[in-house]
């Protein structure tokens, strides 16, 4: 399944972000991500052996989930790594910029590509790019207001994710200015937390979502 049908048939739209997990570490956080019902995940590359922990984390997917995932690489800011991630198993590029050629070449191998918006001109570019969905970051800078704006202008065209500074407390608000997704990432895992841990703050963020969108 192309990575765009996957990100559609996506109820609970949460990127969990792993910065700074080990290989060692992937595959009992990522069971406990699954089992608490988010199906897409990040590592970023500046991440200790990054592609070994996407190669890691893409076969644990295919052993738990039930349903196809989107799994790969946060951070990526040059052309030459995304082939790298697509060799990892990965199909999903994220960055924190918008570049053509980082967009285009995602395209080209299809993944699902996620840049790094938060201006107006920014958002047009990754649009004409073909990006899939746009990364607003920082988002708590911007607020719900700002989101709101952003969509009121580009809902239409592209979805928009809100990542940074945001709690599960926060996600009506966001939701309700036209976000449809958002990037988590210490509020869902630092480095060295145990896995009991992480599956318990992915439930609880999984539970607000899910009580926010009705």
């Amino acid at each position: 399944m192309e990575p765009y049908k996957i990100w559609d048939t996506i109820d609970t739209k949460i990127i969990a972000i792993l910065r700074g997990v080990k290989p060692s570490e992937v595959e009992a956080t990522v069971i406990e991500l699954i089992s608490a019902g988010i199906s897409v995940i990040e590592i970023p590359l500046n991440s200790p052996n990054a592609l070994q922990s996407i190669e890691a984390a893409v076969v644990t997917a295919e052993n738990y989930a039930d349903a196809a995932c989107l799994i790969g690489a946060g951070t990526v800011l040059e052309v030459d790594e995304v082939p790298r991630v697509k060799d990892a198993g990965g199909n999903l590029i994220v960055s924190p910029n918008v570049d053509a050629d980082v967009i285009g070449k995602s395209l080209e191998l299809e993944m699902f590509s996620a840049p790094g918006v938060f201006t107006p001109s920014e958002c047009l570019k990754g649009i004409h790019a073909g990006a899939h969905c746009l990364k607003v970051f920082p988002a708590n800078m911007m607020g719900p207001a700002g989101i709101k704006a952003l969509g009121a202008v580009f809902g239409d065209k592209v979805e928009l994710c809100a990542v940074g500074g945001i709690g599960h407390e926060d996600f009506k608000d966001y939701l309700d200015a036209g976000a449809s997704a958002f990037g988590l990432g210490s509020l869902l895992y630092t480095p060295g937390m145990p896995p009991k841990e992480i599956g318990a703050l992915a439930k609880q963020c999984v539970a607000s979502f899910n009580a926010a969108i009705g």
